[in-house]
């Protein structure tokens, strides 16, 4: 699968939760100094869970009130909202002139990032908590329903469906001709991306909402079973596990050999990738349910506050107190950190 990756992706592709498989929504990786002031902040009206996205100077929020909000990263003011028919607890995707994101009526919509308006819907059977990703101009997505679907970008047009053993939160990872993800079912899929066929499954002992990433040719993904899952992305083969001290509902952030994985037991673990040694584990709250974020040297998190954390040895760099959305990630974009709370506030700090 090595070959896949390592193809050149599209201008519009966005193949995995937060574009990378260091999860920084397409930034690139960003020192992150600690936050000496609040430059503005903004408030979603309700609770935020899902990670913001920023493009082209424009953030993108989507709240649990089921509004995405575009706001304006100089002046901290909206410049369009675009309310949705329920609750979102999606992660929006951006492709060219169009952002992505599930909702709790079952439908995914697809908005102009511009003007705010809705390009098209598309429904399925249950709620969409997973993100859609892009590869080669379609839609990916998995739902509540138990399927996973193949829309057309640009029209919202149902290509194929697929229906798997369990409901669907985990976030697809989209290689050039094959699928990935986990499932509710206690299995880790790969599916041909042209037809939607299941190719191989590999059980694990528990429900997966972990979203996977890929490293060289292994795939990297939690499972509520405790464990975290290395496994060959070609056969379906579990090359190494790693047990933590609770189910792991976070996604894993890759960068190089390094892959970082946060437990609901309140430590964030990080373990090679080839062979799954423990370089370290650090304490950083309760639980431990959001994805990491990899920057430039450092790794940070969202659990009941903010953490920046010494990618080598695992020490607490810093910390803020803001921003306790157990589901976000943050955003570091240059000398700003963007963070969005479950109380509903967006802060940029600098």
């Amino acid at each position: 699968m090595t070959t896949e990756t390592a193809k050149p992706k599209a201008q519009g592709d966005w193949p995995t939760l937060l574009k990378d498989n260091s999860r920084t929504g397409g930034q690139g990786q960003h020192q992150a100094h600690s936050p000496e002031r609040n430059v503005w902040q903004f408030r979603a009206g309700s609770a935020v869970r899902s990670a913001p996205v920023l493009d082209d100077g424009i953030l993108y929020v989507a709240s649990v009130n089921g509004a995405l909000h575009a706001i304006d990263v100089v002046t901290g003011r909206s410049k369009w909202k675009f309310q949705a028919a329920g609750p979102v607890h999606s992660t929006p995707s951006l492709s060219e002139n169009r952002i992505l994101f599930g909702c709790d009526d079952g439908k995914v919509y697809a908005i102009d990032k511009q003007a705010g308006s809705k390009l098209w819907e598309t429904p399925t059977g249950a709620e969409v908590w997973a993100s859609p990703v892009v590869r080669g101009g379609v839609v990916f997505f998995g739902s509540a329903d138990a399927h996973v679907y193949a829309i057309e970008a640009t029209t919202g047009l149902t290509r194929w469906a697929q229906e798997l053993g369990g409901r669907i939160y985990s976030t697809i990872y989209a290689a050039e001709q094959h699928l990935y993800l986990g499932c509710g079912d206690g299995k880790v899929y790969c599916l041909e991306a042209a037809s939607g066929k299941i190719l191989w499954s590999t059980l694990t002992g528990n429900g997966i909402d972990s979203s996977p990433a890929q490293a060289g040719d292994l795939l990297l993904i939690g499972s509520e079973d405790f464990w975290f899952y290395a496994i060959n992305s070609t056969t379906g083969e579990v090359r190494w596990k790693y047990e933590t001290g609770l189910g792991i509902a976070s996604s894993p952030a890759v960068s190089g050999d390094l892959a970082v994985i946060g437990s609901k037991d309140g430590y964030l673990y990080a373990l090679e990738t080839q062979t799954g040694r423990l370089r370290w584990k650090t304490v950083v709250g309760e639980v431990v349910t959001a994805p990491p974020v990899i920057g430039d040297g450092v790794v940070c998190v969202q659990a009941g506050g903010t953490f920046a954390l010494d990618n080598t040895t695992g020490r607490v760099v810093w910390r803020a107190a803001l921003a306790g959305a157990v589901q976000s990630v943050p955003v570091l974009a240059g000398d700003t950190i963007y963070l969005a709370s479950l109380s509903g506030e967006v802060y940029a700090l600098r």
